[in-house]
């Protein structure tokens, strides 16, 4: 079983989720000088949310570089460079924004070890999941590259996790997709060392529990723990598995989770056509069916754009409310 037991992370003393994103690059840019990074409000701004501060202070703007707004082009420049032996981070600050840098990302970053058996260790990070923002900024897009040969998703809930996670990726040689939750920028908690990589595919228990299990990532772990707190004054003790990527995605937790409980719930933001929460319930079932007690619950997004209006754009992702009624109906089978 590849998952890991709860455990209290050894080390810092709790910075930030973009803080600890911070700590694995210079980490790992005083290791590799080949690394640098690319993007928008980079040198000054430090990003959007702070994920990059200090680092062209300390590195210089040789290796923090601000680009002009073009998403293809910052692309197009990670992907050239990383196949002529860089290791560039392509900061698109936001998911959504990728979507003008598709033919980079889909047909050649993801398809040149294919073609021509080269490596292309190339990392795009963005921030990703619902928040104040509306229809141009909270798409979630997982499901989109999870699909696509070549590329490797991981989707942090902790900073312990951010920073094992970008560690690993930037010692990767081929494409990474790395998606950061915005609701999470400033949440607090213990990061790992210089020697702490967290493996891709590797998803971990962060909570224990014995009548049924909430599979999920991202900010979804924060309403799944809540969510668990109130089914346990009605009774109901959930299990939480954080899965950290989605692909490699951990199968093999995932149907032990299945096959242990019986009773299981998925959930993200994503809408849920077409999305990951589909994929895990389809393949769980396919391999676990004669274990089931009642059908994998599916908790999701509306399919439909995001509002910039606070109510409504909370009105269309899953509530901690959604997730205690999954699990308590997948209880009553």
């Amino acid at each position: 079983m590849s998952t890991t037991t709860p455990t209290t992370p050894t080390t810092q003393q709790n910075p930030t989720y973009s803080e600890a994103f911070q700590s694995g690059v210079r980490e790992e840019m005083k290791l590799n000088p080949n690394i640098f990074i690319l993007g928008t409000d980079l040198v000054e701004r430090g990003g959007h949310f702070a994920q990059v501060k200090g680092i062209a202070q300390e590195f210089g703007v040789d290796r923090v570089k601000d680009s002009p707004i073009s998403e293809a082009a910052m692309v197009a420049a990670g992907l050239g460079s990383a196949m002529y032996g860089c290791h560039p981070i392509i900061d698109l600050n936001f998911i959504d924004f990728s979507l003008g840098a598709m033919d980079e990302i889909i047909n050649q970053a993801a398809k040149i070890r294919f073609m021509f058996n080269r490596p292309v260790p190339l990392v795009i990070r963005a921030t990703s999941g619902v928040a104040l923002g509306g229809a141009h900024h909270c798409n979630s897009l997982e499901s989109l590259f999870a699909h696509t040969a070549g590329l490797s998703v991981a989707v942090p809930s902790r900073a312990y996790d951010v920073k094992g996670l970008i560690k690993t990726a930037l010692r990767s040689p081929d494409p990474v997709i790395f998606l950061m939750h915005k609701k999470l920028s400033g949440v607090r908690g213990e990061i790992g060392d210089e020697n702490t990589f967290i493996p891709f595919g590797s998803a971990n228990k962060v909570k224990s529990g014995k009548d049924a299990a909430i599979i999920s990532y991202g900010y979804t772990i924060v309403s799944a723990q809540k969510a668990a707190q109130n089914l346990a004054e009605q009774g109901i003790d959930v299990e939480i598995i954080d899965l950290r990527t989605l692909y490699p995605l951990d199968t093999d937790t995932i149907n032990e989770t299945v096959q242990k409980f019986g009773r299981v719930v998925v959930a993200d933001e994503a809408p849920m056509f077409g999305s990951i929460t589909a994929e895990i319930a389809a393949t769980a079932s396919e391999a676990n069916f004669k274990h089931l007690k009642g059908p994998i619950i599916r908790v999701g997004a509306a399919r439909a754009p995001l509002s910039a209006n606070p109510q409504m754009s909370e009105a269309a992702i899953p509530s901690v409310n959604d997730l205690v009624e999954a699990v308590k109906k997948v209880m009553s089978y």
